[in-house]
């Protein structure tokens, strides 16, 4: 096994494949390069891209002997106009006119053809349109019809996306489209399933539902409904996405980075994975550095202590696919290298719940600190005693031991979490030897060195952490 997959950084790296990383040479490339899970993007591309792709990573996974996550991305009720019968150009003050009759629109009236919508617009509400470049105001709603006045005009095409930022639509978060897609994804065997524009706790409890736990449902935050239930959505959910692009539509751009401070901050206190998503390293689509304002915002995240920045575009379909990656991993080795770091990460310190395994957590990243241990070993079948040693968010390695492949993928997206999948264990003996050895083996630790031991007695009982032990790595 290469020295290169043990990481220097406690952040992770999420690369979307495409169709400029999609051949075996390009996903190992990327693993090399830094990618720690994929993101499958199911709005573009076959199911039989996504199958080829899966069964690609798995492949190499397997050849370079680490478990690399695989995350299934639903494209979910996507809103678009209908047909025109040509561009319609919209002057400040035009008027736009949309109803449900299919004819292809032109001339001041364009096709909607999603009932909701009508539903749910009253007069004096907003409709974007194309990503909201262009800004409509309703002046009358009928459950039919709309008749808009332009804000922010532009020259509309046909299809173009529609987002309606101040209601709540009376729509199911999973088309017949993302129901198909999560059929096929739960088929082959993702690990992670993200939810697009999801509104409400109930669109995370309906993915839920079919998900039955075969792999973690992660809620993408896009939507103003999302950010205002957060709460309530975040108990529903195993994990977060910050997905800025949509955000940046609905709502006012320079909202957006104190949301992303919010969810991150609300994520890492419930103690579940968040990622921030959506032109990290725009520009590295076309050329093969980014900005300095790029470096600067991936690095905001990692001060924030997301647990995994991600790439669009920039390894999906641009020109510099591995050099996206290599720079997401260098900014973020650069950063946790700082001495600022640790104090920023810590200043969000998450209150203890009053429960043995949140103690036991605690006492290993503050045992492990003081003693200057190599690492900290976590033995986990769930993955939930892991979960809590990240939460901590220790200075030292953690290095999760788990019997299950499953877990170790699914925990391939958590901050600081380092996956070995060993056969289970049945005594504390047992447990420490097989920690000295992983720690070894691994290169987080030689002989000589100490490293903190925690897992949950009886063995095997998921989510039971309640054991602490300190173990020398033998001469």
């Amino acid at each position: 096994m290469g020295d290169f997959m043990r990481r220097q950084r406690k952040v992770k790296v999420l690369a979307t494949l495409g169709p400029a990383s999609s051949t075996p040479e390009m996903i190992r490339a990327l693993i090399e390069a830094g990618a720690d899970i994929f993101r499958l993007n199911m709005s573009h591309g076959t199911k039989d891209d996504m199958r080829r792709r899966y069964d690609l990573i798995r492949k190499t996974a397997q050849e370079i002997g680490r478990p690399i996550g695989i995350l299934a991305d639903l494209q979910g009720p996507k809103l678009r106009i209908g047909a025109l019968t040509a561009p319609i150009d919209l002057e400040l003050g035009g008027k736009l006119r949309f109803d449900l009759d299919p004819a292809p629109g032109g001339n001041g009236r364009a096709p909607l053809p999603h009932k909701e919508i009508f539903k749910a617009l009253e007069p004096g509400r907003q409709l974007l349109l194309d990503d909201g470049k262009i800004r409509l105001i309703v002046v009358k709603a009928g459950k039919d019809f709309l008749e808009t006045e332009v804000v922010v005009g532009g020259r509309l095409t046909e299809r173009k996306g529609v987002n309606v930022p101040d209601a709540l639509l009376p729509m199911a978060a999973l088309s017949a489209k993302d129901l198909s897609d999560l059929d096929a994804a739960l088929d082959v065997g993702v690990d992670w399933i993200a939810l697009s524009f999801v509104q409400r706790p109930e669109d995370v409890w309906e993915a839920k539902k079919i998900v039955r736990g075969r792999a973690g449902v992660m809620a993408k935050i896009e939507k103003p409904a999302a950010v205002d239930r957060l709460d309530a959505i975040l108990e529903a959910a195993d994990g977060l996405m910050v997905a800025r692009g949509d955000l940046g539509v609905e709502m006012p751009l320079e909202r957006v980075p104190a949301i992303q401070k919010r969810l991150i901050s609300s994520a890492r206190r419930a103690g579940k994975p968040v990622v921030v998503a959506t032109q990290m390293l725009e520009s590295m689509i076309s050329a093969p550095v980014p900005t300095r304002a790029e470096v600067s915002d991936v690095a905001t995240a990692v001060f924030d202590g997301a647990d995994a920045i991600m790439l669009s575009a920039e390894s999906a379909s641009g020109a510099y696919p591995v050099e996206a990656v290599a720079m997401m991993d260098r900014i973020a080795v650069g950063i946790e290298q700082e001495q600022v770091y640790s104090g920023l990460l810590h200043q969000a310190h998450t209150e203890l719940e009053h429960t043995g395994a949140d103690a036991i957590s605690a006492a290993a990243r503050q045992v492990a600190e003081t003693m200057d241990a190599a690492c900290i070993v976590t033995f986990t079948t769930s993955g939930s005693t892991a979960l809590r040693a990240a939460r901590e968010r220790p200075m030292v390695p953690i290095l999760a031991l788990t019997p299950s492949v499953e877990t170790a993928r699914r925990l391939s997206l958590c901050w600081g979490l380092h996956c070995v999948v060993v056969d289970d264990v049945h005594d504390f003996q047992e447990m420490a030897d097989r920690a000295a050895l992983a720690a070894r083996n691994e290169g987080f630790a030689t002989a000589g060195d100490s490293v903190v031991v925690t897992a949950g007695v009886p063995f095997g009982t998921p989510g039971t952490t309640n054991t602490l032990r300190i173990a020398i790595i033998p001469h």
